[in-house]
């Protein structure tokens, strides 16, 4: 077994974990973000099958402002740029419960897309240019969809068909960005798609 755990108290990737909801790692992972001052917000995977049921519920559940334009690019601002709960001075994780009807949307790819260009974003707080925010101090913001009955490595060949780079580790599914537009995205490993993994690099302070 691999000793690699993702994180929700970390500036660190990936930016989305699709797992199962009996893995322990999840209930540890929540006790610890919230003993360090964190919050977690929670979504009903059933109600986000459609893309507006989807923006409703984000608007909704992660406090997204008025203007909210209900498009997958809002989405990444309104999460770059904080306005729910703690707006942006606590680490926040979001969990996605009974995400396994999420396998059967069209838009499953994008969506992670979308959850991890937001969190990237909120990690490293820089503006849609890539410059760093001088407004904003960055905070950890972490994404959790959990499995009823679906294996999480089941999501893979679906999450592949967009942007993030995909790892299975320890039966979860790891999602994050490691091209040039995102830096400071460390990959993980081993690759879902059974590539080698590189030699292990130092981690700077």
């Amino acid at each position: 077994m691999s000793t690699f755990l993702p994180t929700l108290t970390e500036r660190r990737s990936p930016w989305v974990t699709l797992t199962s909801s009996a893995d322990p790692w999840v209930a540890g992972a929540e006790a610890e973000l919230r003993a360090r001052g964190g919050i977690v917000l929670r979504l009903d995977g059933e109600e986000l099958h459609e893309e507006r049921c989807l923006y409703r519920a984000f608007a909704r559940e992660l406090g997204f402002p008025g203007y909210f334009g209900h498009n997958w690019d809002a989405i990444v601002d309104c999460l770059g740029d904080w306005h729910g709960p703690g707006h942006g001075e606590q680490d926040v994780a979001v969990l996605i419960d009974r995400a396994d009807g999420l396998l059967g949307a069209e838009f499953l790819g994008l969506f992670v897309s979308v959850l991890a260009r937001g969190a990237w974003r909120a990690n490293f707080m820089v503006d849609a240019d890539g410059d760093p925010d001088e407004w904003r101090d960055p905070f950890a913001l972490h994404f959790v969809l959990l499995t009823d009955h679906t294996p999480p490595p089941a999501f893979a060949d679906a999450v592949a068909a967009a942007d993030p780079d995909l790892a299975v580790v320890d039966g979860r599914l790891l999602a994050t960005l490691t091209d040039l537009d995102w830096p400071g995205g460390d990959p993980v490993w081993p690759p879902a798609d059974g590539r080698p993994a590189p030699p292990p690099k130092a981690r700077t302070a």
